[in-house]
């Protein structure tokens, strides 16, 4: 039996690596993928371009000047020398932020020890508008407790310190990478074991294996080795360099982390067969496999929470593998999770593995054209 399921998955290899073009979606998209990824998906904001507007032009404003345009997240565009100038700046968006100093910023701060900036922001990307408004506040808060120390007086009764965990300078990279391991060892597997039932039935030769000693489950095993292997071999690349090229840490086990992968490629894999079996051709399988793939990745909280969710459609992600292993991986990375810690999220990718690869076995032996 054991010969029988490696001669089909040896076939199944071979269809697979024959094709030229095959074998360079299989090695060249998903290292290209990573590195676009992780070079250009980022929630962090750097170079704002900000513009001055300071009509005091004391020494205390040209301090505070001198921090806004000293920050590596703003890059100044232009001093602004009147009120007129402010409109087109931001329409334009030649600036996404303009910082106004009223003329009375050092008396009143000499007098009342307190004074206003007005920060005028592009408020049409909110998220953008967000990260920049918190940017400029915490410069400002650095700014006022510089000052107090320079004139001798008291701080302020409660000063905020900040320690983040897992993450200690919050760097989005090491969120937004751990979680393309998910991505990218989901996408090409998925798309060849839903084009290997496809393939067969347009080449004549599903109808043959049928007819073949092999049962049902020697199909599905023999089938679901390829995909599983490609997936094993991609991941092994793609964490090798999410490690030693973008300098991710990985503080949990390996071993768990390879335990997740194998689950959820299992997952992916029964998926993707059951696709191909209710397919004719290779084009409606690649079809199936890009109509479960983005709501796959919109449902797995790869960009965005699933608290944030509205229930029904949360209720839909525990039929989503990538979901679980999401929380698998960026847990290993950055938390040092272990075997123990992560339970709850391997049986349910093995559930679904079962449930869609017991599914394809029994639509292998009933769905004939």
């Amino acid at each position: 039996m054991l010969y029988q399921i490696l001669a089909l998955a040896l076939k199944e290899f071979q269809a697979i690596l024959r094709d030229r073009q095959s074998r360079l979606v299989l090695i060249g998209p998903p290292i290209a993928q990573l590195l676009v990824f992780g070079y250009a998906a980022t929630f962090d904001l750097n170079n704002i371009p900000v513009a001055i507007y300071n009509q005091d032009n004391s020494y205390l404003s040209r301090e505070l000047v001198s921090h806004i345009t000293g920050s590596p997240h703003f890059q100044l565009v232009k001093h602004i020398q009147k009120d007129d100038e402010i409109a087109p700046l931001i329409t334009t968006k030649k600036a996404l932020m303009v910082v106004h100093i009223k003329s009375d910023f050092s008396t009143e701060q000499a007098v009342n020890h307190s004074s206003k900036v007005q920060v005028i922001v592009d408020g049409r990307n909110s998220n953008t508008a967000l990260l920049s408004l918190n940017y400029i506040r915490t410069l400002l808060i650095d700014f006022n407790q510089q000052f107090l120390n320079d004139q001798g007086q008291r701080p302020p009764p409660a000063v905020l310190e900040i320690r983040s965990w897992f993450n200690p300078n919050l760097l989005s990279r090491w969120f937004i990478i751990p979680g393309i391991v998910a991505l990218l060892t989901l996408v090409v597997p998925l798309i060849v074991t839903a084009l290997s039932v496809a393939r067969e039935r347009e080449a004549g030769t599903f109808d043959q294996i049928l007819v073949t000693p092999l049962s049902p489950f020697q199909i599905l095993v023999g089938k679901s080795i390829p995909g599983i292997v490609i997936g094993l071999v991609q991941g092994t690349v793609i964490i090798a360099l999410t490690v030693l090229w973008f300098n991710i840490p990985l503080l949990g086990s390996i071993g768990t982390l390879y335990l997740g992968l194998t689950l959820f490629l299992m997952s992916t894999v029964g998926i993707g067969l059951m696709i191909s079996s209710l397919s004719v051709t290779q084009q409606q399988g690649l079809m199936g496999a890009f109509l479960f793939l983005v709501p796959a990745v919109i449902l797995s909280g790869f960009a965005t929470p699933i608290a944030n969710m509205p229930e029904l459609v949360q209720d839909l992600t525990y039929i989503n593998p990538m979901r679980y292993f999401l929380i698998i991986v960026r847990g290993i990375y950055l938390e040092g999770n272990s075997y123990g810690d992560l339970i709850s999220q391997f049986w349910p990718m093995t559930l679904i593995g079962l449930v869609s690869l017991t599914f394809a076995g029994w639509l292998f032996k009933h769905r004939m054209y």
